[in-house]
């Protein structure tokens, strides 16, 4: 049986980590099919929403340490550092393939998100959390560096690099109700639910412009990195030029005059 499985919805793709019985914890392996997976979402105008989560008490206890996940002390001639390092750096691409990826991605979350498994959360769109999610990052005890697959520029983004410092510091556990008051969370879900909460909020999302919710996703991608207002002004004036020649404007614009839900077509 596949260590993930990948289901599609109507203009939904639902993904999920299926490896219970370790908590869900990363092979290098799962990292190669997540990145196959995401590699064709890129190019899949049907599905405009994607919810990862993880099967069974867990999102993921982060990087099978105990596996291969750490590699071993040679493998074709080449030695441990390096090939740890290929390992490491052929995560961070799952990091970057989810923010790149032209659909909103909502993480619905619960148990232990930690190590490996905080940063593919913090880089997803969306959080939906039930009580029992705690986010995990624990790498100061253990010899590491908070700088673990882009976790020390996604978390002061998302909650400021003071906040960010002691929770990396202190090597800490966050639990759902305090990631929700920090805003990590789109939403506190009831013990249990946090995957049906996350299918609501894709719902809610399925209803938007297609056009709007790729490009705004864009937006914000390039907000994070972008030198300055002036550029990234422009790149809003183009594509709320490229907005106005679509057909679902003239429909949400129908709709909102018309005082009912719109019935976008993606042109």
């Amino acid at each position: 049986m596949s260590p993930i499985t990948f289901e599609r919805r109507d203009g939904l793709a639902l993904i999920t980590l299926s490896r219970p019985e370790r908590l869900n914890a990363v092979t290098p392996a799962m990292v190669e099919e997540l990145l196959a997976i995401l590699d064709r979402l890129a190019t899949d105008a049907e599905t405009r929403v994607v919810v990862l989560t993880g099967a069974g008490r867990a999102f993921t206890a982060g990087m099978d340490v105990r596996g291969d996940g750490l590699g071993s002390a040679e493998d074709g001639g080449e030695g441990r550092v390096a090939r740890v390092y290929r390992g490491m750096a052929r995560s961070g691409e799952l990091i970057l393939r989810l923010r790149d990826i032209p659909q909103p991605v909502i993480a619905a979350l619960h148990g232990p998100v930690a190590g490996m498994g905080m940063s593919v959360a913090l880089a997803c769109d969306l959080r939906v959390a039930d009580p029992t999610a705690t986010f995990i990052a624990p790498f100061l005890k253990l010899g590491f560096s908070a700088g673990d697959l882009g976790l020390t520029w996604l978390l002061p983004r998302l909650i400021g690099a003071s906040r960010a410092a002691e929770i990396f510091y202190r090597a800490r556990a966050v639990t759902a109700t305090e990631a929700h008051d920090l805003g990590l969370l789109a939403t506190l879900a009831d013990e249990g639910a946090d995957l049906d909460a996350a299918l609501e909020l894709a719902a809610d999302l399925l209803k938007r412009s297609p056009f709007g919710l790729r490009h705004t996703k864009e937006l914000l991608n390039l907000s994070l990195d972008a030198s300055g207002l002036r550029g990234h002004l422009a790149v809003e004036n183009r594509t709320q030029t490229m907005a106005f020649l679509t057909e679902d404007l003239a429909e949400g614009l129908t709709a909102t005059m018309e005082k009912r839900e719109p019935h976008f077509r993606n042109r």
